[in-house]
């Protein structure tokens, strides 16, 4: 199978942090919108895009939770959304692309992970629901504005937990098979990467390029929903109960976690490339299970999954760039 997935030169590492990724960036009279944006990584990433000069919306489903965690970012602004709700997504699309105003960064950061088995009001399995259907209604509600934009980057935040399952294209939803809340995860992952890789043979032609990655292994919200020995599994606390620093082992703070998020979004490396998976500030080669777990997998680097997921995305929502692109007119 022929990858995209070479490594470049790149001057950051594993160890690199966002202030570093994001330094001499200009991003002023730039539009970028943070789904998850008012914590963990996506405060992070909000926080940077500001201070670099951008204009950050940052859809929240709990907006005065999220505009208590931006106070004093000047440049963000708080609007409502809920990812699972396709209403919701709808409007807060509708809202953006009715000011005109281009987009030029949408970085899809928000996400659920491991999660008890619940459903939105279609069935859909709730992470496969929030981290990728909700995704792609606000990519496919916001494209009139991407593609205003001239150059646009969309970046999907995946995890290496994609690596735990690919798309089971006949149970998307365990509706047959038991659930698992840890193959759900990775499926929703894998859907990610899967995204990005579709959405860019789309856009490329017309300036939008995508990306997705694995931030790291950080303690963050994402973890609410496991109990003390899950995370203790995990192995991120030293002996005194600290949480380990070992970029390396992927074990990174907040700010090197978001770093390749920002790289995606802002690298000039990456210009004229684009439908790659990335960690560590660089492009991932392919995994080889036998070495170690980094890398992509290749059932998340699969062009034709990632057609057929989108195909199949496109019939459970009802939506289309193509359709999109309409409401230019």
């Amino acid at each position: 199978m022929i990858t995209l997935q070479s490594p470049l030169a790149s001057p950051f590492d594993a160890a690199s942090t966002a202030a570093e990724v994001m330094a001499g960036v200009d991003l002023r009279g730039k539009l970028a919108i943070v789904t998850g944006g008012y914590s963990g990584l996506g405060l992070v990433t909000s926080r940077h895009l500001a201070a670099a000069g951008a204009r950050v919306i940052v859809p929240a489903r709990d907006p005065k939770r999220a505009s208590a965690a931006l106070a004093g970012i000047d440049g963000s602004v708080v609007e409502p959304m809920d990812l699972i709700s396709a209403d919701s997504v709808s409007v807060f699309c509708a809202r953006v692309v009715g000011r005109g105003q281009p987009v030029s960064l949408l970085i899809n950061c928000a996400g659920v992970m491991a999660s008890p088995l619940a459903r939105d009001v279609e069935g859909h399995e709730s992470q496969f629901s929030i981290n990728h259907l909700g995704h792609y209604r606000l990519t496919c509600g916001l494209w009139p504005a991407l593609l205003a934009a001239g150059s646009a980057r969309v970046v999907a935040v995946s995890s290496r937990g994609h690596q735990i399952a690919g798309m089971d294209f006949d149970d998307t939803d365990f509706q047959r098979r038991p659930y698992d809340k840890w193959v759900a995860y990775g499926q929703s992952k894998t859907a990610n990467a899967l995204f990005a890789m579709a959405l860019d043979t789309r856009g490329r032609e017309q300036g939008v390029r995508a990306f997705s990655l694995h931030p790291g292994q950080i303690l963050t919200d994402l973890a609410r929903h496991l109990s003390s020995s899950e995370i203790e599994a995990f192995d991120v606390f030293d002996e005194n109960g600290q949480y380990k620093v070992a970029p390396q082992a992927g074990l990174k703070t907040l700010e090197q976690g978001a770093a390749t998020g920002l790289w995606c979004a802002t690298s000039p490396a990456l210009d004229g490339k684009g439908g790659v998976y990335c960690e560590d500030c660089n492009i991932a080669s392919v995994n080889q299970p036998e070495i170690g777990r980094k890398g992509v997998a290749q059932w998340a680097s699969d062009p034709d999954a990632a057609e057929r997921l989108w195909q199949l995305s496109q019939q459970w929502t009802g939506l289309s760039l193509a359709k999109s692109r309409d409401m230019e007119r």
